[in-house]
C-alpha cells in the first residue's frame, strides 16, 4: 500500500532552481569524497544483465525483475538490475584491480514492485561500490571503520553544502554508534516492529551502524530480509541518520563484506536457494575464484534528500507517483520532478 506524510508546516527548502543545483553539487561533491575515501575508481556498469548469468541482485527473493527478450542474442532474456551487488566483484577480478583498491559507479535501477512512500520510488539511483580486502579484513572491527569513512564523507558535503546554500539547516552528527539486530531486539523487547527498533535508538543516537542482518534473531524472525549471495549476514550492516524532517531513522546505506566460499554455502542452504549453486557467478564464489571485497550502495536521492531536509523523494528526482501523492503534494506546495 502506498504512503505519503507531509510534516505540519513543511517547506521545501529551496526553490526549483537551487534544487537542481543542489543535487548536482552533492554528488559531483560526495562521490568525490568517497573515491578518495576508500581509494576507489569510477568504472561504466551495465543497465541490465543477461538472466541466466546471475548477476542481477535477488533483493529479498520476491521482487520481479524488469525483463525483456533481446532478439539480436538469440532471444535470451535480459533483466534491468536490481543492484549491482554482484556484477561489481566480477568486475574487479575482470578490471585486475588488486587489494586495497575498488570501485564505484553510478547504478540506476528499476523496482517494479516497491511499494511508494515518502522514501521510496520504483527508480532506484544509487553509487554501487566495491573494494577488495584480505581475509584478515573480514572481520565487525573493519566494516565499522570502514561504514565510520563514508559516515565522515556524508557530514562533510552536508556541511559544505549547508555553507553554499544558507537556506539549508540540516546537521548531520559524525559519531556514529553502532548495533547489532540481535542487541537491538533485546534492548527494545516491547518493539515488535525493526523499524520501530530502529526508529527508537536513531532518536537516541542519530548516526548508527546497525549489523548483522538477514538471519533470524533469538525471536526467530530477521530483522530484514537479505539475499543469501552477496553479504555475510554476520559481517554487513545498514548506515542510518536521524531524518529531523520526517521524525524518523532514515536508511542512506546498505554495506557489507561479502560471501566467501564457507558462508555462501551456509546461507545458500538457510535460504533455501540450493538451485543457485549451478549459476556461473555462484560457481566461481564457491570455487574460491573471486576476491574478496566489502561494498555497498549508497542511494544518491536518498542523500540529496538528507543533506537538504526535503520530505518527499519526487521532490530530488524524476519518478512515476500514485494520484494521491500527486495530489495530496500538490496541495502543499510540494513539486515532484
Amino acid at each position: 500500500m502506498n504512503k505519503i506524510y507531509i510534516p505540519e508546516g513543511y517547506r521545501p527548502p529551496l526553490g526549483t532552481f537551487d534544487t537542481q543545483t543542489a543535487i548536482e553539487f552533492i554528488k559531483h561533491n560526495f562521490q568525490q569524497e568517497l573515491g578518495y575515501a576508500l581509494n576507489l575508481r569510477r568504472v561504466s556498469a551495465p543497465l541490465f544483465v543477461r538472466r541466466e548469468s546471475g548477476l542481477n541482485d535477488n533483493l529479498n527473493g520476491v521482487e520481479r525483475p524488469v525483463d525483456f527478450d533481446v532478439p539480436a542474442v538469440g532471444g535470451e532474456t535480459g533483466e534491468v538490475v536490481h543492484s549491482l551487488a554482484k556484477w561489481k566483484r566480477l568486475a574487479l577480478k575482470r578490471y585486475d584491480f588488486h587489494v586495497g583498491r575498488g570501485l564505484y559507479t553510478d547504478m540506476n535501477a528499476i523496482r517494479r514492485d516497491e511499494a511508494l512512500d515518502n522514501i521510496h520510488s520504483i527508480y532506484v539511483d544509487q553509487w554501487d561500490w566495491e573494494k577488495i580486502i584480505t581475509r584478515e579484513d573480514r572481520t565487525l572491527d573493519y566494516l565499522k571503520r570502514v561504514a565510520q569513512e563514508i559516515v565522515h564523507c556524508v557530514v562533510d558535503v552536508s556541511d559544505r553544502l549547508r555553507r553554499e546554500f544558507p537556506s539549508v539547516h540540516v546537521h548531520l552528527d559524525r559519531d556514529m554508534a553502532c548495533v547489532t539486530t540481535q542487541e537491538l531486539e533485546d534492548m527494545y523487547p516491547d518493539l515488535e516492529n525493526p523499524s520501530d527498533r530502529e526508529n527508537a535508538f536513531l532518536k537516541a543516537h542519530r548516526t548508527a551502524l546497525i549489523m548483522q542482518i538477514g538471519g533470524k534473531l533469538r525471536s526467530g524472525k530477521p530483522h530484514d530480509g537479505r539475499a543469501p549471495d552477496y553479504d555475510d549476514w554476520a559481517l554487513n550492516g545498514d548506515i542510518l541518520f536521524w531524518n529531523d524532517v520526517l521524525g524518523r531513522a532514515f536508511e542512506i546505506s546498505s554495506m557489507g563484506i561479502r560471501v566467501d566460499a564457507e558462508s555462501l554455502d551456509r546461507q545458500l542452504t538457510l535460504a533455501g536457494c540450493e538451485e543457485r549453486r549451478s549459476l556461473p557467478f555462484h560457481k566461481m564464489l564457491l570455487n574460491d575464484e573471486l576476491p574478496l571485497t566489502i561494498g555497498g550502495g549508497i542511494g544518491q536521492s536518498r542523500l540529496c534528500m538528507l543533506m537538504m531536509g526535503n520530505a518527499h523523494i519526487g521532490e530530488v528526482q524524476s519518478s512515476i507517483w500514485d494520484e494521491e501523492t500527486n495530489r495530496v503534494c500538490a496541495e502543499k506546495g510540494i513539486l515532484l520532478l
